[in-house]
């Protein structure tokens, strides 16, 4: 845990983002039919889902360490890492829903990657829901590891599995290619990569915060 207290790897997440911020809107796209210069919101839509991804990833791991050791620590972190990714989850559905608004004519199309996605974001909002609904904290915390255990398998395959099976406007399913078979250049890769990474460290940063908050919140509360 000594990860989250030090500073080199927030200031290079401050450094990419920044980077990507600026790179992305300046930096020359490939002119493409419909999509035109909305291409660009391809380095704010699908890095909000990487880091969506890596938060979630995180928590797992946290709730499987929860179940092994029993300690509070590892269940206060894997909830903090949750609520961090559904912020992250809420942004790229946002970004996608502005993004389809330009390209498919609407904000919600019912398109199904747009259904599998908010499927598996009501899902991430049960596991919230029956966590404050438990009031004893060993049962909370057990119970809400073994649901984020199951929970994140079928939101991948809500997410990257099925939207694959069916017919789809989404770049990447429902036989669609996607964007880097055809378009995704090398001017795109210099800043979207470092968006991946630059947004991922800030969800871990924001997660880190969230948790030493909490934990903080729970030692005052043992001592009182």
């Amino acid at each position: 845990m000594k990860f989250i207290y030090q500073t080199w790897w927030k200031l290079l997440a401050v450094i990419l983002v920044f980077y990507t911020m600026i790179a992305g809107f300046l930096l020359h796209v490939p002119t493409l039919p419909i999509l035109h210069e909305t291409i660009r919101n391809l380095y704010f839509h699908v890095p909000m889902w990487m880091a969506m991804l890596t938060v979630f990833v995180i928590s797992v791991w946290y709730s499987v360490l929860y179940l092994i050791t029993g300690k509070e620590e590892h269940d206060l972190a894997s909830i903090e890492c949750v609520n961090t990714g559904l912020v992250f989850y809420l942004l790229g559905l946002i970004t996608g829903m502005m993004w389809a608004k330009y390209t498919w004519g609407e904000f919600w199309s019912g398109d199904p990657k747009q259904n599998s996605a908010a499927i598996a974001f009501l899902l991430y909002c049960a596991y919230l829901i029956l966590r404050n609904s438990i009031d004893e904290e060993q049962k909370r915390a057990k119970i809400s590891a073994i649901y984020n255990i199951f929970a994140f398998p079928i939101m991948i395959v809500l997410l990257f599995v099925l939207p694959r099976m069916t017919v789809s406007l989404h770049p990447g399913n429902g036989g669609n290619p996607a964007f880097g078979k055809y378009d995704l250049d090398s001017n795109m890769r210099v800043v979207l990569y470092p968006a991946f990474i630059g947004w991922s460290l800030i969800a871990l940063w924001i997660a880190t915060i969230r948790y030493r908050i909490r934990l903080i919140e729970y030692k005052r509360n043992e001592i009182n």
